[in-house]
């Protein structure tokens, strides 16, 4: 079970993952012996499963992003782990979700152009045997960056 203190310091680390152990304790009003075992302690419950630098799509030439919406016309073990596979090969498809509803996955994609994308869509994933039905939004504006989660 987290504490108030645990909350805090989950939060803080979503801000700065290189918050030293130092920087911790005087945020926490903890020593920074409490502080680094606290850490430690929600990285090995799990809580904290690692800790990753976040890019500008913009500066690596991505100009494009989109959610792409997918159904399959057949659907069974043998679809869905092939079509994961697949997904899992793209670099370009960033997250993917299985859903309820109309689709039955929801990939999210970063693309250096509408040409690129067309490509993904045409090439890679309406070529999947199960893949029947693809629709793509593309992304004119992020106005909130993806936040930290609640604590």
């Amino acid at each position: 079970m987290l504490d108030d203190t645990d909350k805090r310091l989950l939060a803080a680390l979503q801000q700065n993952s290189h918050l030293t152990t130092q920087e911790l304790s005087d945020m926490l009003n903890l020593s920074a012996s409490q502080a680094g075992r606290r850490r430690q302690r929600l990285e090995a419950e799990g809580y904290i499963r690692n800790y990753t630098a976040r890019l500008d799509p913009a500066r690596l030439g991505l100009s494009v992003q989109a959610f792409v919406q997918v159904q399959l016309g057949t659907h069974g073990p043998d679809q869905s782990q092939s079509f994961a596979r697949l997904v899992n090969l793209r670099p370009e498809i960033t997250s993917a979700w299985t859903l309820t509803g109309d689709a039955d996955y929801l990939l999210r994609v970063y693309c250096e152009d509408l040409s690129a994308l067309n490509s993904l869509i045409h090439e890679v994933l309406l070529r999947h045997e199960a893949v029947s039905r693809v629709q793509s939004q593309i992304v004119m504006d992020q106005f909130k960056q993806d936040a930290p989660l609640p604590t």
